[in-house]
């Protein structure tokens, strides 16, 4: 029996979906011996992190998560980063092979002026803010204005104007972070609008996503029918499946009735955004649109355009991902997930992605080495494990259920290493 070790950098979806792939790739003669490093005290990443705290059903997956990770021969080491702690040459020394899955946490930017503008903020900052992350706990959100827009036509943007245009108290029930929850209470803004380049047949919504806006029980959504009979024409005849669905979800929103809500929640389509406007904070954006140009007064521009990885000392960048074929990098250094193919998919893409990577690592093993773990490289350095990870777990969810939550997250990271026990 030959017995590999690999690391895999990342406790996110991609990360624990490329461990369970190598699980289901053992047999009696190959087995895996898995270490997955993580920066923050906390695994999940984007599930955590990312997904809307109003859409519980979606972190569902996390059950998955704590099964691979209870399975025998994997060991969590939170709390543990890439560059100050370790390094990928030296994981790369000790193990058979080294799987990255960073995801990508950067926001890209429109390359507008007035986009420095206090008030004109990403994405991927604003949602790590309410979900939680301790590196964004401190975070700034000016939340004193009565519009916002946010520029975007994927779920980040849908996510990011859904959770402007709420009603705060529906978040109670929620994981939101309480920071966050308060600041929303005392939020002035009570129009958001959600914008699109191009028209309503291009947009990267789900059409699940759509479908549920109706729902908002304290909020007016509205999308002008002419943008979705304009799209339905350019559509054709037989558009593809998942353009017809969308399109199909945004005319049942089209003929919403206007209810006279407090909050509105508005679509526009073919709108470019070329330039934020502002003297000391953001006052207004202005876009071209078929006809011309039109601005619109705004205290508050969040852009959710996408996402790119941040570069990692010793792995090749370019354009925003991994440089890699197929999810090779070099010699033992594989990559996968959104720090390989750039931030597209849904959580469930990473699986297929992860095992496909995985059966290609695993094809490409030779003879096993002997030289140790990523424990003889920490020098003492304070990590925390599975056990410590269910204990703040454990924690989280109890404090959570005294207010009807699922979990009360710590977003402090000193607080979690203490309740963690480390």
């Amino acid at each position: 029996m030959s017995t590999f070790k690999v690391a895999i950098v990342g406790a996110g979806p991609a990360g624990y979906f490329a461990a369970q792939a190598l699980q289901n790739l053992q047999t009696p003669e190959l087995q895996f011996s898995i270490d997955m490093i993580e920066r923050l005290p906390t695994p999940w990443g984007l599930v955590r992190t990312g997904v809307a705290p109003d859409h519980p059903k979606i972190k569902s997956v996390s059950k998955v998560f704590e099964k691979i990770a209870t399975t025998e021969n994997f060991r969590l080491f939170a709390n543990v980063e890439l560059g100050s702690d370790v390094t990928v040459e030296a994981l790369q020394e000790k193990y058979d092979a080294v799987v990255i899955a960073t995801g990508s946490a950067i926001g890209k930017t429109l390359g507008i002026p007035g986009e420095d503008l206090p008030g004109s903020l990403s994405a991927a900052d604003f949602v790590p803010w309410y979900n939680g992350h301790p590196d964004f706990a401190n975070f700034s959100v000016p939340l004193d204005c009565d519009t916002a827009v946010v520029v975007g036509a994927g779920n980040v943007a849908m996510d990011v104007g859904r959770m402007l245009a709420l009603e705060p108290s529906e978040l109670d029930v929620t994981d939101t972070a309480d920071h966050a929850i308060e600041a929303f209470k005392k939020s002035k803004v009570r129009k958001v609008y959600v914008s699109a380049r191009r028209g309503a047949e291009h947009a990267a919504f789900t059409s699940p996503e759509l479908r549920e806006l109706p729902k908002l029980e304290h909020t007016n959504v509205i999308m002008n029918k002419s943008d979705i009979d304009g799209a339905l024409m350019r559509a054709g005849s037989e558009p593809e499946k998942d353009v017809k669905s969308n399109l199909d979800a945004m005319l049942l929103i089209t003929d919403l009735e206007n209810k006279g809500h407090e909050r509105t929640l508005e679509f526009l389509f073919q709108h470019t955004p070329v330039a934020i406007n502002g003297i000391d904070r953001v006052e207004s954006i202005t876009y071209s649109v078929p006809d011309g140009e039109v601005t619109i007064p705004c205290g508050l521009v969040i852009t959710a355009i996408g996402y790119q990885a941040a570069g990692i000392d010793g792995v090749p960048y370019e354009k925003g991902k991994v440089v890699n074929n197929e999810g090779h990098v070099k010699d033992n250094l594989y990559v996968v997930g959104w720090a390989k193919r750039g931030p597209s998919g849904v959580i469930g893409t990473n699986k297929s992605d992860a095992a496909a990577v995985m059966e290609k690592l695993v094809s490409q093993l030779k003879s096993p080495k002997s030289i140790g773990d990523v424990t003889e490289l920490l020098a003492g350095k304070k990590f925390i494990d599975q056990g410590a990870w269910e204990k703040l777990n454990a924690h989280e969810v109890a404090e959570g259920e005294k207010s009807g939550k699922p979990r009360r997250k710590v977003v402090d990271r000193v607080q979690a290493c203490e309740i963690a026990g480390i």
